[in-house]
């Protein structure tokens, strides 16, 4: 008798809440629609600001949370190769951060989709500054100079869009479904 008590607040705790909207499936396109405009928010010629956020790395990490599938690691190294190549930065340095980024984020993929918004913000938070460490070690290595304290403040801006960003890519995937007689949702 517990254990069925037990059993049916779980699954009365699993169904959906009355705020909360079943999301379509995304649609292949539009993944990579989204990449390539965040690649090209990248290559705008802005000059060398250490505080902007990286807007490929937030999209690559959202798309390897919500569809690790279709986006992995093997995409986040293909796409960092590409600044790599943009930025005149030293072959192999954003492609390694964000390699990192989706090995880690597809890690954590499971577990970060439970949290709310401004929480998975914070959990990704360790995420970009681990990459933009990466980033800095490799370029000292390499003899560049340091960025200076702004460099410390792009990985907080780029937490801080993780709810717009989030809400931005999912909003396709909100719009409500033909209504039909025999498909009650």
């Amino acid at each position: 008798m517990r254990l069925r008590a037990t059993s049916h607040a779980a699954a009365a705790n699993d169904a959906p809440s009355r705020g909360e909207v079943l999301l379509l499936a995304v649609r292949p396109w539009f993944i990579w629609l989204t990449l390539c405009v965040a690649l090209l928010l990248e290559c705008l010629p802005l000059g060398r600001r250490p505080w902007l956020p990286d807007v490929l790395a937030m999209t690559l990490v959202f798309w390897s949370v919500h569809q690790p599938r279709r986006v992995g690691i093997g995409a986040c190294f293909l796409f960092g190769l590409l600044v790599d190549a943009q930025h005149a930065a030293l072959l192999g340095e954003h492609a390694l951060a964000y390699s990192l980024l989706g090995f880690f984020a597809v890690m954590l993929h499971r577990r970060l989709l439970w949290f709310a918004l401004a929480q998975q913000a914070l959990q990704i938070l360790p995420l970009f500054a681990a990459a933009r460490l990466v980033e800095f070690l490799v370029a000292m290595m390499a003899g560049g100079s340091p960025p200076g304290w702004g460099y410390i403040a792009a990985p907080l801006i780029q937490a801080a869009l993780w709810p717009l960003l989030s809400w931005l890519l999912l909003a396709p995937q909100r719009r409500a479904p033909e209504p039909d007689r025999n498909r009650p949702l």
